[in-house]
């Protein structure tokens, strides 16, 4: 796999690896000994990588989550999945690319999987239309899912997208009533459902396949109420506070995992998943698959009172007094 893209906080490690293939090929040109000097360079690439990526703030995650060379749900799909057969359609309108949805086997279970897909150039993201989905694309996961519950098979849904489709098309189709009717149904349906946010979980959007009894999250990925850049234009009336907006929604996976917002994170390769998709998959298959087993293994009753009071939970909060005891 050739070396992903750098974002701009990686120049340091690029200008660093540049030195150091220089060195290599003055090396092999008037064969010298540098040998001190390349492992002088490669301690201090290693030092490098280190500082930035254990301390990566939440807008250089926001721009690991949204590489264009990260991996999609279908990406994910191939490598931890078999049998995939994807269904179309949502019997009312049309069938929505930036949801794929169907069947398909984690390990030796059935199961449905409902997605959101990206585009890797500008031919796939018109066709995908940017991993936004329309209001068929809601309609058409929730036809599916209801499938889960008519032959009782778990669901299983990749959340990757910056959010619904906000066009005029979208409204007149009425996208916010297909988004809370799903989240209406999901809060009810009779199987296991475990969710899990592999880049980009963009408001509304991503909520509308993300009621589930267990949401992961990968390391770099992000779920938010609104993009730092809206709330940037709406907080300060200029995009270019997006880093400090992203801050403030306290977005990352491990604010989320605080916040109980997620029950878990997902581990990614050093960079990034970006850097290596099979690894990345490998390890979220394994999540997938130890965690499906343990909500297969809940009584129904307990997994919907489970699931109910998960989600009442979020958002409680307590004001303080001026001596800071709780009002």
């Amino acid at each position: 796999m050739k070396e992903p893209q750098p974002l701009d906080f990686e120049k340091p490690i690029v200008e660093l690896q540049r030195r150091l293939q220089e060195i290599r090929d003055h090396t092999d040109e008037h064969e010298l000994d540098f040998d001190n000097e390349v492992e002088a360079i490669e301690a201090k690439i290693a030092l490098t990588r280190r500082e930035i990526y254990d301390h990566l703030t939440a807008w250089q995650r926001v721009q690991i989550a949204r590489h264009v060379e990260r991996p999609y749900a279908l990406d994910y799909i191939e490598r931890c999945f078999t049998d995939w057969t994807e269904l179309h359609g949502d019997r009312h309108f049309a069938d929505d690319k930036a949801m794929p949805c169907g069947l398909a086997k984690l390990g030796e279970r059935r199961c449905i999987v409902v997605t959101n897909q990206k585009g890797r150039n500008t031919k796939e993201n018109v066709m995908r239309n940017f991993g936004c989905a329309h209001p068929e694309g809601y309609r058409k996961a929730l036809r599916i899912m209801r499938l889960g519950q008519k032959f009782n098979l778990p669901i299983i849904s990749l959340i990757d997208t910056p959010g619904a489709y906000p066009g005029i098309g979208s409204e007149e189709r009425h996208i916010a009533e297909a988004i809370a009717v799903n989240l209406r149904e999901m809060m009810t349906l009779p199987v296991p459902i475990l969710a899990a946010v592999i880049g980009e979980g963009g408001s509304g959007g991503a909520l509308g396949i993300g009621v589930a009894d267990h949401v992961m999250i990968f390391e770099n990925a992000y779920y938010s109420v609104i993009s730092p850049e809206a709330c940037s234009a709406i907080l300060w009336k200029d995009r270019r506070h997006a880093a400090e907006a992203a801050e403030a929604l306290k977005l990352t996976a491990h604010d989320l995992l605080q916040l109980g917002v997620v029950d878990e994170i997902v581990p990614e390769p050093e960079g990034g998943a970006h850097r290596d998709h099979e690894n990345s998959a490998a390890v979220l298959g394994e999540a997938l698959r130890s965690n499906l087993e343990r909500l297969l293994a809940t009584s129904l009753e307990q997994l919907l009172e489970t699931r109910y009071a998960k989600f009442r939970r979020l958002g409680n909060f307590a004001e303080l007094s001026a001596d800071g005891a709780s009002a």
